[in-house]
């Protein structure tokens, strides 16, 4: 039997009109087979540093309360070999969707097929998670399957077979995909003032060896890292 990745996807920054520069899109992924494990393990990290099981991480919730916890969840996504991520950052300010003759939406699937196409293999299933938005979240799915189903020549869907909408605060990974977006945005769009927010920050360069300024090497499959300038 072919083995299922679980991808679980998350974005920030991604309206038109947000005042935000960049982007960020993120994706987590890990064999299905051991998706229990690990989020068995995060819930007890959690427990570890005196919250509930169910505390949801998220990027905003971090101050010096938390930054003990989230210190220890990045150390553990970097410690386990069964976890691996992708980011890319998109550099909103040259956007022109009319000369490309595009919606905004068409360019936010473009970017979302930037981030997954590169995970594909045949011989593997894929299931692919991601934070619901809002009410057009589930048409947004459907489109997005369809387009990475189709440029994979996967007419039938029998390698991405899943594409579909999740609570975040429901599951483990999708919070810790917050957590990584968070950081890069935190890089790209504020001043690095010194609090929680950014000695956490610090804390995922030094852990992953990179700066967050320029792209990782293509096969990196730990912390990989793409910056789109739309040039």
């Amino acid at each position: 039997m072919n083995e299922i990745i679980n991808i679980y996807c998350d974005e920030t920054c991604h309206l038109e009109n947000d005042n935000k520069r960049f982007m960020i899109l993120g994706a987590i992924w890990c064999p299905l087979k051991k998706t229990r494990e690990i989020s068995k393990k995060i819930r007890q990290i959690k427990q570890n540093h005196g919250f509930q099981p169910n505390f949801e991480l998220k990027w905003v919730k971090l101050d010096n309360f938390t930054l003990k916890l989230y210190t220890s969840i990045i150390d553990y996504f970097f410690a386990d070999p069964d976890l691996h991520s992708r980011s890319i950052i998109a550099d909103k300010k040259n956007l022109n969707h009319e000369t490309f003759g595009q919606t905004h939406d068409d360019w936010y699937y473009k970017m979302y097929f930037l981030l997954l196409n590169l995970l594909f293999e045949p011989e593997k299933h894929y299931h692919i998670y991601m934070d619901i938005k809002d009410t057009r979240s589930a048409a947004k799915m459907d489109t997005l399957h369809n387009i990475l189903a189709n440029s994979n020549y996967d007419f039938d869907k029998s390698i991405i077979k899943r594409v579909q909408t999740v609570r975040s605060h429901e599951i483990e990974l999708a919070q810790v995909v917050d957590l990584l977006i968070g950081a890069l945005q935190y890089f790209k769009n504020s001043d690095h003032s010194t609090n929680a927010k950014s000695k956490l920050m610090r804390y995922i360069q030094e852990k992953s060896g990179y700066t967050f300024d320029r792209n990782t090497l293509q096969k990196e499959d730990k912390f990989n890292l793409f910056h789109w300038d739309g040039t």
